[in-house]
Order: C-alpha cells, then sequence, then structure tokens
C-alpha cells in the first residue's frame, strides 16, 4: 500500500466511488421556481401521516394527599414514553403540584 496518498484517493478508499457520482450528477439547467414550490395540502397530507404513529404509553398511578396519614386519594397519570423512571418523576412532578404527599402504587404499560 502506498504511504503517500492523498486526501482524494483516501476517500474513495472508504467510502467508494461516492465523490465522483456526486459532481457529475450536478445539472447543468436550472429548474423553474414553480416546480420548486411545496403546495400547502402536501404540507398537511405529511403532517397527519406522522401523528398516526404509534406512541408508547404507560399509566402511573400515585396515592397522595395533604395530611401526613390522613385521607389520600388515587391519582392516575399517563405518560408517552418507554422508561418508568421517567413516568414516575414526570407524574410525581405534576402531583406535588396541588398535593404535598406523594407515594408511587404502580406503573403499567397500556
Amino acid at each position: 500500500m502506498n504511504p503517500e496518498l492523498t486526501e482524494e484517493e483516501m476517500r474513495r478508499a472508504l467510502f467508494g466511488g461516492v465523490e465522483q457520482v456526486a459532481q457529475g450528477s450536478t445539472p447543468s439547467v436550472q429548474k423553474s421556481l414553480s416546480e420548486n414550490v411545496i403546495t400547502p395540502s402536501a404540507k398537511k397530507a405529511e403532517k397527519t401521516k406522522v401523528a398516526k404513529a404509534f406512541t408508547p404509553r404507560l399509566k402511573v398511578t400515585l396515592r397522595v394527599g395533604n395530611e401526613f396519614e390522613g385521607k389520600t386519594y388515587e391519582l392516575v397519570h399517563e405518560v408517552d414514553t418507554l422508561s418508568t423512571l421517567l413516568a414516575e418523576q414526570e407524574a410525581t412532578k405534576a402531583a406535588r403540584k396541588k398535593f404535598r404527599f406523594v407515594e408511587v402504587v404502580s406503573i403499567k404499560s397500556m
């Protein structure tokens, strides 16, 4: 192997002849402006396709209350994540806004 390779030769050896294809494929004629315009209806169609994707959800059940060893309530919080730790932290943070004492009962996938 030749120790004195140029940068272009090294790129060609690592990535193949990609550089040559990219340089040779540049069109010499400019496209008209009307061909590059995307209609708003196409943008809306793309957004609706993305919105239908499956999102993983976890259901966190909490026991909350404002009195120590007093009356408690069960609270259910739904989180869009697969991480049980993040789900627990997010549910606890949301419950602390209204209640003083928060205890995690269970975390289940939906």
